[in-house]
């Protein structure tokens, strides 16, 4: 019999590290865009707020291994990767205070960002840390709603590449806006692999994600359309920015191309987990060729 994880190990499963770029790329492109195009950069301040969104998703992370475990949606059987509270690794109680430590230290990291950034990202951040403690908190989780795909993109597209534009800018543009959803479309892909791989179980407990209530054909699309939107967002992006390499992007198109045909033809069930860590791999691709290039000017 192979022991259980222990320590930092248990750790790690824990906090999903895979899943952790998914938070951290929309601040690098949020930040890259504020210096290609308002040539403003605080070095400090974008530090602080990576290890805030980085903090926050660990905390999210957390938060749903515990909190599923307890609504009954997550068990030893499901087809993702193993849960730490589910398997009987550590207790509810464990986990959840380790949740509230990270939120915690979120809060302290954003402490320096509001007061630099001011009021503006005071809201973002509570609002952050609240979306995801109501991930799979609260009476109506929003994890149990086809609405996660879209929670997904306002927090780890909009809220975090504008927000981080801001902070360094204090001002927004229409750029930062075709950035966040160039970034943010790929996170909601990660989540719509997470919510097709579990539609069975998620239908036996009651979950009522995307997948769930739209069937297969509008969940292929969609998921189709969350890869192919950052490679129509270059456009607009490469107007405003026209001596930009925005090029560079199109590195990611095999990895989008590979991901789309495997959705079109595996049946969910586990040999999506491969395919989750694929697209987040697509998001961190995309997002540091765009961060590369709105920093870098062709003359």
């Amino acid at each position: 019999m192979i022991a259980p994880p222990s320590g930092l190990r248990l750790w790690l499963l824990a906090i999903r590290p895979k899943t952790l770029t998914i938070a951290l790329i929309p601040v690098v492109v949020g930040s890259a865009l504020a210096w290609g195009e308002a040539a403003r950069l605080h070095w400090g301040a974008a530090l602080a707020a990576a290890l805030a969104a980085l903090l926050i998703q660990a905390a999210t992370n957390l938060h749903n291994d515990a909190a599923d475990f307890l609504r009954g949606g997550d068990t030893p059987a499901r087809p993702g990767p193993q849960r730490v509270t589910a398997q009987g690794w550590a207790t509810p109680g464990t986990v959840l205070r380790a949740a509230a430590v990270s939120f915690a230290g979120a809060a302290v990291c954003g402490l320096y960002v509001v007061w630099l950034g001011g009021w503006p990202l005071l809201a973002v951040g509570m609002l952050s840390i609240l979306a995801g403690w109501s991930y799979t908190g609260g009476p109506r989780p929003i994890a149990y709603t086809p609405f996660g795909e879209l929670f997904v993109l306002l927090f780890f597209g909009l809220a975090a590449v504008m927000g981080s534009y801001w902070l360094h800018a204090q001002t927004l543009s229409w750029t930062s806006l075709w950035a966040a959803l160039a970034v943010g479309a790929p996170a909601s892909a990660v989540l719509l692999v997470n919510n097709y791989r579990d539609t069975d179980n998620d239908r036996r407990v009651g979950r009522r994600t995307l997948p769930v209530i739209a069937g297969p054909v509008v969940t292929k699309a969609a998921y189709l359309g969350l890869i192919a939107l950052p490679f129509l967002l270059l456009w607009p992006i490469h107007r405003a920015l026209p001596t930009s390499p925005l090029w560079l992007p199109l590195g990611a198109l095999p990895v989008a191309l590979f991901n789309g045909l495997f959705f079109l033809r595996e049946t969910p069930g586990p040999s999506f987990n491969g395919l989750l860590a694929r697209t987040a791999l697509f998001q961190v691709v995309f997002g540091l060729l765009l961060a590369i290039a709105v920093t870098t000017c062709g003359g």
